[in-house]
């Protein structure tokens, strides 16, 4: 299998002058893309100490310099580690300690010192490059990536540049994009879907179009019209957001948009439907994912009898449902959802105990079933299921008819310790209202309880301002937690 890097490479000779990437005004071809590796190549070779194997730590911006360093340090056999620029000091430094890193790029905030290269005097050094360049193995380490993670507690992922060409060959086999789809990147690249919206483009030979971010929405839908886009990627919140302030203006461009994907948080069934509505013949797919393993499951919106589910398996990708003893339970058992297949990582940088099942199942801390079609069903994190008198509950069963009362703007449920100490734990709600919204917890509680068991019901409400989410969407009940305590 080609690893990303080769396959960028191998565009670069048999389409030399094709656009790989614009961003802002600036705009290169393949041809020019391999160069500018090539540069950058050099440099971290030229680096005192540099040695393969080692890592570099990268900050991970929407423009072309990140990519040709990022790379860059690929072919010179170093393993990236991309994290936000914003990252704040404490997690930067604590990710320094542990990938004790070969050079830092890019930053400059008080306590993350790092350089800033610059590539274009290093164009001397492409006369000493061969010919035929050597590419890193595949068992190689590619990338470590950083869990933002619902816990709040980051652990590092390696990921080898096989597990990533394996994911690249998934989720195009998928998706069925071509090399002459033009796709608009919004999504932060400090993480595992923008970061993986980059390789997939590019090892695919598409022209790939940076944009901040969705926020300028006039912007967005110019360079959709102007630039001629035919896919992008977006997180629910996204979307959520274009429709408040759009409304359906994304269906002006039906004709236009081959494939929408989705993922890294909750989509309702009914938004989902909504949007296959407004798009009729857009391919429209949410993925299910990790970081450690990316895109294992995918989801059609037009798919209608099962938007309620996460999809099935991705090509290539065995997914089983596992007992806590690690036995494999048959279809429609509720289980601990486990992942095989190429894409996945083999470990993390600290190692954790129990992370795989037998013939190399990852387990995925999710709870839910597969039925006998295939489709795979998720209730909730194992660790966030909340035990009311011995009963689980999903924190999602009560989240979806929340969200569904009028002037509820969002929400978020945890389990805390039962004041009478008979129960175990109860359910509290933490609810974000609209700010002319006249309405009371009793009145929530009354809309609630005819449409779920007793036990199920929040015994205590908190109002508050905001949901606290990881920056792709995904509540952080350990925060709701600990103001809780």
């Amino acid at each position: 299998m080609l690893t990303v890097e080769q396959h960028i490479f191998r565009h670069a000779s048999t389409h030399p002058d094709k656009t790989a990437v614009k961003s802002g005004k600036e705009c290169i071809s393949y041809s020019q893309l391999q160069e500018n590796i090539l540069c950058a190549k050099a440099f971290f070779e030229s680096i005192p100490d540099y040695s393969p194997g080692r890592a570099v730590i990268m900050a991970a911006n929407k423009n072309l310099e990140f990519l040709y360093l990022y790379f860059g340090a690929h072919m010179a056999g170093l393993a990236v580690v991309p994290i936000d620029s914003e990252t704040n000091p404490t997690r930067f430094q604590q990710i320094q300690k542990d990938v004790e890193p070969l050079s830092v790029i890019g930053f400059s905030h008080a306590g993350m010192t790092g350089t800033t290269p610059h590539l274009s005097p290093l164009t001397t050094h492409l006369s000493q490059q061969q010919a035929a360049p050597t590419f890193p193995s595949e068992d190689a380490i590619a990338d470590i990536l950083f869990t933002t993670g619902t816990t709040g507690i980051p652990k590092g992922v390696p990921l080898t540049f096989g597990n990533e060409a394996a994911a690249v060959s998934n989720i195009n086999a998928y998706i069925q994009n071509t090399p002459d789809d033009i796709e608009l990147l919004a999504l932060p690249v400090s993480h595992s879907f923008g970061l993986g919206r980059i390789r997939c483009c590019l090892a695919n030979g598409q022209t790939l179009i940076f944009l901040n971010s969705f926020v300028n929405t006039k912007k967005l839908f110019r360079t959709i019209e102007e630039e001629g886009v035919t896919g992008f990627t977006m997180v629910p919140a996204s979307w959520r957001f274009l429709q408040k302030m759009t409304g359906n203006r994304l269906a002006d461009y039906v004709s236009q948009l081959r494939y929408i994907e989705m993922g890294s948080a909750y989509l309702s069934a009914e938004e989902k439907q909504e949007l296959a509505n407004l798009l009729p013949h857009t391919r429209l797919v949410m993925h299910y994912g990790l970081t450690e393993a990316s895109r294992s499951a995918f989801l059609e919106f037009h798919d209608t009898a099962h938007l309620h589910t996460v999809g099935k398996a991705a090509p290539n990708t065995d997914i089983q449902v596992y007992d806590e003893n690690g036995q494999r339970l048959p279809l429609n058992a509720d289980g601990e959802i486990c992942i095989r297949g190429a894409h996945v990582a083999h470990h993390y940088l600290r190692p954790l105990e129990d992370t795989f099942f037998d013939s190399n199942y990852f387990r995925t801390g999710d709870l839910g079933h597969i039925d006998a079609e295939g489709y795979i069903h998720l209730k909730s994190r194992i660790k966030e299921l909340i035990n009311v008198g011995g009963k689980k509950v999903a924190p999602t069963e009560i989240e979806e008819p929340l969200l569904h009362i009028p002037g509820i703007r969002d929400c978020a449920c945890i389990g805390v310790p039962d004041s009478n100490g008979i129960l175990g734990e109860v359910v509290k709600a933490f609810i974000v209202k609209d700010a002319d919204a006249d309405i009371t917890f009793e009145a929530i509680g009354q809309m609630l309880s005819t449409q779920l068991e007793g036990y199920k019901l929040p015994v205590l409400y908190e109002w508050t301002d905001a949901i606290p989410r990881t920056a792709n969407g995904k509540i952080q009940r350990n925060l709701l937690k600990h103001d809780t305590d």
